[in-house]
C-alpha cells in the first residue's frame, strides 16, 4: 500500500508541475517533444498538458530492450550479439525501419524460453510505441531523442549551484533558489518576479488592513 500511495503522490506531483509549465509556455510558438520511457502514466500526463507535443520514445531505453534480447538470444559477449544490436539500432536510428525490425524479430528462432519471452516483449514494445520511434524523422525535425540534454541541464542548473563546496540548504530556501535558477535559464524570470511582487503587494495590503 505504501508503494501504491507513493506512486500516486509522484504522479499527482508530476502532473501538477507539468500543468504549471504548460501555462507558462506559448505552445503555438515552440516545438514540444514529449520524451518518455514508454510508461503509460507518463504519456497520459504529458499529452494532457501538451496535446500538440510530439511523443518520443527515449532512444536509450529502447536500446536497453534491444540489448536484453541480444544477451538472451546470442550470449552477453558473443560477436553475433553486438552485430545484431548495431544492425537493429541502425535501422531504428538512421533509417526509421520500425516495421523491418519487428518483422525480423518475428522471424527469429528463440534460443530458449527466456529469449522467446524477451523477443515477444520487444515486439509488443515497438508495436505499442511505433509512432514514437521514428527517430530519423524526429532528428530531421529537430526533436531530441534522448534525455541526455535534460540530464546535463539538471547537472548544470541544479548541481552546479546547489552542491558547490561549502554550500548547504534547507528544503524551503533550496527550492526557492532552484526556482530562480530555472526561471533565469528558461526565460521566465520577469514573469516569475512580477508574480512574486504582486503576491507580496497583496499580502502587504492585507496586513495593513488588519
Amino acid at each position: 500500500m505504501q508503494k501504491i500511495e507513493k506512486r500516486r503522490n509522484l504522479e499527482e506531483g508530476f502532473g501538477a508541475d507539468l500543468a504549471l509549465a504548460a501555462k507558462r509556455i506559448s505552445q503555438d510558438r515552440v516545438r514540444i517533444a514529449l520524451l518518455g520511457d514508454g510508461a503509460d502514466w507518463l504519456w497520459k500526463l504529458m499529452t494532457a498538458c501538451f496535446p500538440k507535443g510530439r511523443e518520443v520514445l527515449d532512444f536509450y531505453h529502447c536500446s536497453e530492450h534491444v540489448h536484453e534480447v541480444a544477451k538472451a538470444q546470442y550470449g552477453e559477449k558473443a560477436p553475433e550479439a553486438l552485430e545484431w544490436v548495431e544492425a537493429t539500432l541502425c535501422r531504428l536510428f538512421s533509417n526509421g525501419e520500425v516495421g523491418h525490425v519487428i518483422a525480423g524479430l518475428r522471424r527469429m528462432k528463440p534460443k530458449n524460453a527466456q529469449a522467446g519471452e524477451l523477443i515477444g516483449k520487444l515486439v509488443g514494445y515497438l508495436k505499442k510505441h511505433r509512432c514514437c520511434v521514428d527517430y530519423r524523422t524526429m532528428r530531421r525535425g529537430g526533436y531530441p531523442i534522448g534525455s541526455g540534454g535534460i540530464e546535463s541541464a539538471n547537472k548544470f542548473i541544479c548541481h552546479t549551484r546547489m552542491k558547490r563546496s561549502g554550500a548547504w540548504w534547507v528544503k524551503t530556501t533550496g527550492n526557492f533558489m532552484l526556482g530562480i535558477r530555472c526561471a533565469l535559464y528558461n526565460g521566465t524570470y520577469d514573469f516569475v518576479f512580477d508574480s512574486y511582487k504582486k503576491t507580496c503587494m497583496a499580502k502587504d495590503g492585507e496586513d495593513a488592513g488588519c
